[in-house]
């Protein structure tokens, strides 16, 4: 039982390392790598007090190397989302139960760890399981990732100690309960902060959770989980489970105690889950909650004002690190006539400099593309932008997968804004752009708002503040992250909370205090200390 009001170390954001030539974590990272490659590790699932192993091994290869083998997980099935469904609830007294700073201290300790003795081994895990170089790797699987459950924990104690007022004779309380049943966290590939994030954020407002990574991002899953058993979280509050969406969704969208969903990913599976749950809403013993941050066709748009060298470096980085792969990747760009020719030029100059190979090698600027699958649709993408007339493909454009899974950044110019690679989502390293008249800027900016379904990033380039604040205005609904002067990609937890609406989600910001609100369910207490002992009232006399 709780015997104070506790204040929780202040959050500061994670110091990224540099692993600039020389440094003591290029050293130790490097060694890591090596370890981690010399070695076929087996990977179980983690349901309740148990390493689950089914028997049915699937291998893990670096998405650059993919005759390699970093080791085997074990597929389960149907019958191992039910185990982890009656681990969930079979953890949920104790864990609802558990004082709050206890569960703070746990997910703090993890956040230590990871910044410590299991940095390296979990950048390694994100750089060869998902093909991220040492940089990307840094910022995600180990500082975000920190942030999230440092902030998280921050957040958490505020939510609790948000109370109502009390009139006299009266005390008012509230409490924030965790949702009944269990939640369901889907997580993707692109990120191990997401991965570690959406289950972690449910567990902390005293959810038990049923966790399904992407198979491609098994590998640093595993690793997480292995830091949050060392940091002392109980059996069955987080069930790691390697099943297929569908068995996933078969077992857990039929059950009553299904408490709510926590997911990253395509648009359209998110809909299809939606329409599931909605279907079977009358099921479940409560409303479930829907969290989703899903897909976006974000853009970046300059106007006449902005400096050249500014545009092409926020669509070299905001556009192919790692490879397009973010939910947030400048995908379409507008860039004004007067501006155009020096833009080209400076960004064929970066994209003809960058590196392209394994991460282990660290000059290499990009990296493979996550798989077969995601190879064949963007490379798809790739040749039917180049059989249309209205497109010229300014750089790049190449691709092979014999050792690994590499496309060439490649930049398409388009004569046609509405044209495929404009409209949809690629998730790849393919940027289109369209040279407006430098003089219609306003008629562009409406043209930026109808174009895509989306609304997850967007930014705006310009040394004129008038059309800096015309853009904003105008573009209000299509990002829900936006940026002045800067790429559309690199949100910051606790500086930038991050989601979007439209097509791109609900917009329930990771990495903010009303994230973490969507987990609780609040129960008001009203306390009377002299209760009356009469109905009437004055005015009846």
């Amino acid at each position: 039982m709780s015997k104070g009001f506790y204040k929780v170390p202040h959050p500061k954001n994670e110091t990224v390392l540099t692993y600039g030539p020389g440094t003591k974590e290029r050293a130790a990272l490097k060694q890591a790598i090596e370890e981690a490659r010399s070695k076929v590790i087996d990977i179980p699932m983690h349901i309740g007090a148990e390493e689950v192993r089914s028997g049915n091994k699937k291998p893990i290869s670096p998405p650059h190397d993919h005759k390699h083998i970093l080791g085997y997980y074990h597929q389960g099935d149907k019958g191992h989302v039910e185990q982890a469904i009656n681990a969930a609830l079979g953890a949920k007294e104790m864990w609802s139960g558990l004082s709050w700073e206890q569960r703070a201290s746990i997910f703090l300790k993890a956040a230590e760890l990871l910044a410590g003795p299991w940095r390296f081994r979990m950048n390694v895990a994100t750089m060869l399981g998902q093909s991220k170089n040492a940089f990307q790797a840094e910022i995600d699987s180990a500082c975000e990732l920190i942030d999230f459950l440092r902030f998280n924990v921050h957040f958490m104690s505020e939510i609790y100690h948000e109370q109502p007022e009390s009139s006299p004779g009266v005390w008012n309380r509230m409490e924030y309960r965790p949702l009944e049943g269990f939640t369901f966290a889907l997580t993707p590939f692109n990120f191990t902060a997401i991965g570690g994030n959406l289950p972690t954020s449910m567990a902390m407002m005293g959810n038990t959770v049923v966790w399904k990574p992407s198979n491609t991002q098994i590998y640093s899953a595993h690793v997480f989980m292995q830091i949050l058993k060392e940091a002392g979280l109980p059996d069955g509050v987080i069930n790691l489970v390697y099943v297929s969406g569908p068995d996933a969704g078969e077992v857990i969208f039929k059950h009553p105690d299904f408490a709510g969903i926590q997911f990253t990913g395509s648009t359209g599976v998110f809909q299809g889950m939606w329409k599931t749950i909605g279907a079977n809403i009358a099921t479940y013993r409560s409303y479930p909650r829907i969290v989703g941050e899903t897909g976006g066709k974000d853009y970046v748009i300059a106007h006449k004002s902005a400096h050249p060298k500014e545009v092409s470096t926020a669509l070299s980085r905001g556009a192919f690190e790692y490879q397009g792969q973010k939910c947030s990747a400048a995908s379409r760009a507008y860039i004004p006539s007067n501006l155009w020719d020096e833009v080209k030029k400076n960004l064929v100059e970066d994209l003809n400099s960058f590196k392209m190979g394994g991460p282990e090698e660290f000059s290499n600027f990009i990296n493979a593309v996550i798989d077969e699958k995601a190879f064949n649709s963007i490379t798809g993408y790739i040749e039917t932008a180049r059989k249309n007339p209205m497109n010229e493909i300014v750089a790049g454009g190449k691709y092979d997968k014999t050792k690994g899974y590499f496309i060439e950044p490649t930049i398409i110019l388009t004569k046609d804004p509405s044209s495929v690679t404009m409209c949809e989502e690629i998730f790849g390293p393919v940027l289109t752009i369209y040279v407006y008249n430098a003089e219609h800027f306003e008629e562009t900016l409406e043209l930026v708002d109808k174009t895509s379904p989306y609304a997850l990033t967007g930014s705006i380039l310009a040394q004129d503040r008038y059309a800096i604040e015309l853009a904003a205005r105008k573009l209000v609904n299509t990002a829900g992250n936006f940026y002045i002067n800067d790429k559309p990609t690199g949100a910051v937890v606790g500086q930038q909370p991050f989601g979007g609406a439209r097509g791109s989600g609900t917009n329930d910001k990771a990495g903010a205090k009303a994230n973490l609100m969507r987990w609780v369910s609040m129960r008001t207490i009203k306390e009377t200390f002299v209760t009356p002992r009469d109905y009437r009232y004055p005015f009846l006399d």
